[in-house]
């Protein structure tokens, strides 16, 4: 499966332009929202290639939506790379265990999370 389409979920309207023009840069097409409610509302309308998923958001956080991604059959299948100022080893673990399959800290190396995105693919 190659990674096209890409769903970029973080309450920072900062971080959602930083990492749209990185990846819309590298011929990726993005979509974003700014919380859970959003980033489901997306996954309804449109099946993206790949989530990335920021952590601390208002309401459910990242690591929530993320399990709750993770055990929706619907679901499942798409990758979710954490994307996040959480950079502490206990983070990036519970992160993994919550069903994502890479973790990123910020500021993004945009060279480690196309890296990252590239292995997924």
């Amino acid at each position: 499966m190659s990674i096209q389409h890409v769903l970029v979920v973080d309450d920072s309207k900062t971080e959602l332009m930083v990492l749209s023009d990185l990846l819309g840069k590298h011929g990726f097409s993005v979509r974003t929202a700014e919380n859970a409610e959003e980033a489901l509302r997306r996954l309804d309308e449109a099946k993206p290639d790949l989530i990335l998923m920021d952590v601390v958001m208002p309401g459910q956080n990242g690591f929530q939506l993320t399990r709750a991604i993770a055990r929706d059959p619907q679901y499942a299948a798409i990758p979710i790379i954490m994307c996040t100022s959480k950079n502490q080893e206990t983070d990036r673990l519970w992160g993994l265990r919550q069903g994502a399959r890479d973790y990123v800290t910020k500021p993004v190396n945009s060279e480690e999370l196309l890296s990252k995105i590239r292995a997924l693919g």
